[in-house]
């Protein structure tokens, strides 16, 4: 066991599964609280009068500022829903502080001083023995000095210095640290410098060592949910629920197993002599093919790879395990090229990396955990912002084509040539005529406005038509061109731009599509889901899971690879037979590690029956691809350990061979591999 994964193996789930629940509910109710304090609950809103410089709320004066904040904060209340909103911000704020921690501890915050917490281990936070020190944008040094002379303001002074500290984190990390001028401020928790505070509570209850790897802020978010998930599962599910009743934190091993077996198993075809191998436990060698099959792989095998131009993708990223692993193995890739570690962790993350998730804490989070492992390669990562390729996907919804229309286009219409610019002709992106003619009208940004209307319960399930798929260049270019003052035009290009953003990137083919995907029956699902899936996914309507096996597969580029952990159910139930027959007609089962149950029981996923497998994107009929039966493990411990055993031993008695010709014998085509 090399280091990393001996801090893996020490972190104390136990403690995070008892703090992340509790944490959950003690975050919202210090949020709502604190909009009770400006007359807001979850019923109608206390008035306000506004007086010169000040605002008046239930007989209190509040600066102006506190006003504006107000008013944001209850035009989302009335667009989402108090309780909703309420639960995000609370997240939003927990993820803030799990990122400060995680920050701390690793030394990666420039003043270098702890923010939550304190070296000796006293109460008081490090960061206010050192205030007038502390030289951070928008900080006012002599409020500073003035709170600390006082002497009884320490409250005060820290709620300043919190806001100072997330707004320097703004400018390298501002999906997770938004300028915090904005509603989320409003709600910062009181009393944080109390012994138990939520801050204190997150200091003292999560042992420090805990904090090695980036690792843990998955599990923190997996446990964060868990009785939201206990809430809504069994039932019919809300789009605003669905991240919570889906939600399973993928074990390393498994993660590993996905990523070695896709973007590895591509390197090791073009470099069968790399150095890769030996340092991925998780690879399953190649079997000896028939000469016919060797031809083919010969033949759709790339002679050289660039590294940069070498594509990933998380669909369903979560909190951004699948994302991290891959940073390493592409990292190991670009070092065997002979790259530079300082150059090597910007183009992984602008070149190579790609996420969506539906939801906006998870993405947080994702995108906060790949930031970190860049950081641990390059100091200068932060201070020089990084263009992150992961995004939470977001709705159209009370958007209006017209009004955005009126304000960017007012000529009506934006015409371009499209170029390289844009869409680069690479193996990974839409080929587009240079000489064909993309043109913005009215009608096209309504039919993206429509595209995304259910964004959030669709998710990446969402697949981009031709007709947006050519627009999309001049969609870009026009976004891009709107600056100045005109308020109405920002406001315009800030609502389309998501959408501009998150279509080129559902839009794109990928060399490697990774994920464990949502699992949700049809039970659960809602009725705009339910004909959704019907309707776009006929062959696996039967649960989520299902379908996002065939959208991945439109993710993925000719000859690339998709690598996911699902229900096994597909493998044998007749509700699947037309996917497997699919499946097997197109594409190529390369290897599979049959998990059975049991592989989550360190996170209650004991009921679980679950498959991982990788799937190449092409067809080769008699392929023998690797197959490990683990289902008779009686935990994740045992059937990570019979894991290493076959891959080893072939002999084992659990490690099979077998091709789509071997399955289409059987009636049915189950995935019959022993």
């Amino acid at each position: 066991m090399n280091e990393k994964q001996a801090a893996r193996a020490s972190i104390n789930r136990t403690a995070l599964k008892n703090y992340a629940p509790k944490a959950r509910r003690e975050f919202i109710a210090s949020v709502v609280s604190r909009a009770a304090k400006f007359g807001i609950t979850n019923g109608d809103p206390l008035p306000m009068q506004e007086q010169g410089d000040v605002v008046i709320i239930d007989g209190e004066a509040f600066p102006k500022k506190i006003g504006d904040q107000r008013k944001k904060l209850l035009s989302r209340v009335g667009h989402h829903g108090f309780d909703q909103t309420m639960e995000e911000i609370a997240y939003t704020w927990f993820n803030r502080f799990l990122a400060i921690r995680y920050m701390e501890l690793h030394g990666f915050l420039d003043h270098g001083y702890r923010v939550l917490s304190h070296p000796d281990g006293r109460n008081m936070p490090e960061i206010l023995e050192h205030a007038e020190h502390l030289d951070l944008v928008g900080l006012n040094k002599d409020r500073v000095i003035d709170l600390k002379l006082a002497g009884d303001k320490d409250e005060e002074l820290y709620r300043l210095l919190l806001i100072a500290q997330c707004n320097a984190l703004h400018r390298a990390m501002p999906f997770l640290f938004e300028k915090i001028d904005d509603e989320t401020e409003l709600l910062l928790p009181d009393n944080l410098l109390h012994t138990d505070s939520l801050i204190r509570k997150l200091v003292t209850e999560i042992d420090e060592k805990d904090w090695q790897e980036i690792e843990i802020v998955g599990w923190l978010y997996q446990f964060y949910i868990s009785e939201k998930k206990d809430q809504v599962i069994g039932k019919v599910v809300k789009s605003e629920d669905i991240p919570a009743a889906t939600q399973l934190f993928t074990p390393n091993w498994i993660v590993k197993y996905m990523v070695q077996n896709s973007l590895g198993s591509q390197w090791m075809a073009t470099y069968p002599q790399s150095s890769l191998q030996a340092d991925m436990d998780y690879y399953i060698e190649p079997a000896e093919q028939s000469e016919e099959v060797q031809q083919q792989l010969a033949d759709i095998t790339p002679k050289s790879l660039n590294p940069e131009e070498l594509t990933l993708i998380d669909p369903a990223a979560g909190s951004g395990h699948i994302l991290v692993e891959a940073y390493d193995l592409f990292k190991a890739i670009y070092l065997e090229r002979g790259y530079r570690l300082k150059d090597i962790p910007r183009l992984i993350l602008e070149k190579n990396l790609f996420g969506l998730d539906i939801d906006e804490r998870a993405a947080q989070m994702a995108g906060f955990a790949l930031l970190m492992r860049a950081r641990g390669d390059d100091r200068r990562i932060l201070s020089t912002p990084v263009k992150l390729n992961v995004m939470a996907i977001q709705s159209s919804e009370g958007l209006k084509t017209q009004e955005i229309f009126r304000h960017l286009l007012p000529r009506g219409k934006f015409e371009l040539v499209p170029s390289s610019d844009f869409f680069p002709e690479t193996q990974a992106q839409p080929t587009l005529a240079a000489e064909l003619k993309s043109e913005v009208q009215e009608g096209t940004i309504e039919s993206l406005l429509n595209l995304f209307a259910d964004a959030k319960t669709f998710g990446s399930l969402i697949t981009v038509p031709g007709n947006i798929i050519k627009a999309l260049p001049a969609l870009r270019a026009l976004v891009q061109a709107v600056d100045g003052d005109d308020l109405y035009r920002r406001e315009a290009k800030l609502s389309l731009a998501p959408l501009v953003g998150q279509a080129e990137t559902l839009a794109r083919k990928y060399d490697n599509v990774v994920a464990n995907p949502p699992y949700m029956g049809g039970k659960g699902m809602n009725g705009h889901l339910k004909k959704f899936a019907k309707d776009k996914f006929p062959d696996s309507k039967a649960d989520l899971f299902a379908a996002f096996i065939e959208r991945n597969l439109n993710f993925a580029a000719d000859h690339g690879a998709v690598a996911m952990i699902t229900m096994q159910s597909w493998m044998f139930l007749s509700s699947y037979e037309k996917l497997r027959a699919k499946l097997l007609g197109q594409d190529t089962l390369s290897s599979m590690a049959h998990l059975g149950a049991r592989a989550f029981d360190s996170i209650g996923g004991e009921v679980v029956s679950t498959t991982a497998f990788v799937i190449s994107n092409y067809h080769q009929h008699t392929f023998k691809g690797g197959y490990l039966r683990l289902v008779d493990g009686n935990s994740e411990a045992e059937k990570q350990e019979a894991f290493r055993v076959a891959i080893t031993n072939s002999d084992c008695g659990w490690f099979h061979r077998a091709s789509a010709a071997d399955f289409k014998k059987i009636p049915g085509s189950p995935i019959a591999y022993w």
